[in-house]
């Protein structure tokens, strides 16, 4: 059975994006047949990093969500070529960037029920191994009810004290849906940090394994969402880490 893992933040700006497709796109180069989810919908833009500059609006999870299609026409094969050589590959159900799009979800919401059997749907049409789902940052209904249907969840926080505090609340509520696993990653950590101090005070304030420290980094930044970091650049440190942390999220 497909693993639905659940990529989150308590706030915008952490790097979850980023993280998600580098982390999915790194499981899917060991052979793995990946999907990734952006269920972002207020503000999608995972779509970006796979070089997909522009998505046609009648090809994305909107259009499943209100009843078009289902949810493996809205797929897109986004496979590098590295991941295709390895026998992996990557899928991308994009949401819409249309202006109308946005405010219809906003004023209508959406079923999550019909992202819950949308997943099953895909894992069987797709015969997945993993599926990566990039959420809306924050807590609401929809994310509440996707956390709940994920086997992994992997909080991405900065060492921020608002990102603590909502941390904090994101976990215990996780906690109480019972999700099997919660993992956690530090995004954006100052290069002057003790990235093995960070873990261990993390891990002991909120008593869930942190599996990744992910430095500051000025080749992200000038990256500029223009692709995957992993693939730009194979040999640096961040993407050493990238691997380490799929490794956690793989069991393996």
């Amino acid at each position: 059975m497909a693993e639905v893992v659940l990529v989150h933040s308590f706030r915008g700006g952490t790097g979850k994006s980023n993280t998600t497709a580098n982390l999915a796109t790194t499981i899917a180069r060991t052979g793995k047949r990946v999907a990734v989810i952006d269920t972002d919908i207020q503000s999608p833009g995972i779509h970006v990093l796979f070089g997909m500059e522009q998505v046609n609006p009648q090809a994305t999870l909107n259009q499943y969500l209100w009843g078009n299609c289902p949810l493996e026409k809205v797929a897109h094969d986004v496979s590098p070529e590295v991941v295709k050589q390895n026998g992996g590959q990557v899928f991308l159900v994009p949401s819409s960037s249309d202006a109308g799009d946005i405010t219809r979800i906003l004023q209508e919401g959406y079923d999550v029920r019909l992202l819950k059997r949308g997943f099953r749907d895909l894992i069987k049409a797709l015969n997945l191994d993993y599926i990566f789902v990039d959420t809306h940052p924050g807590l609401n209904e929809e994310t509440l009810l996707c956390i709940a249907v994920a086997n992994t969840l992997v909080v991405i926080l900065r060492p921020d004290r608002q990102d603590f505090q909502g941390t904090a609340v994101m976990v215990d509520l996780a906690q109480k849906l019972k999700v099997p696993r919660i993992l956690m990653v530090v995004n954006r950590v100052m290069q002057n940090s003790d990235p093995e101090m960070v873990r261990q005070q993390l891990q002991a304030k909120y008593e869930v394994p942190v599996v990744g420290v992910l430095p500051n980094c000025d080749e992200m930044m000038q990256l500029a969402s223009s692709g995957l970091f992993s693939l730009h650049y194979p040999d640096h440190s961040l993407t050493q880490i990238y691997q380490q942390v799929a490794t956690q999220v793989m069991g393996t």
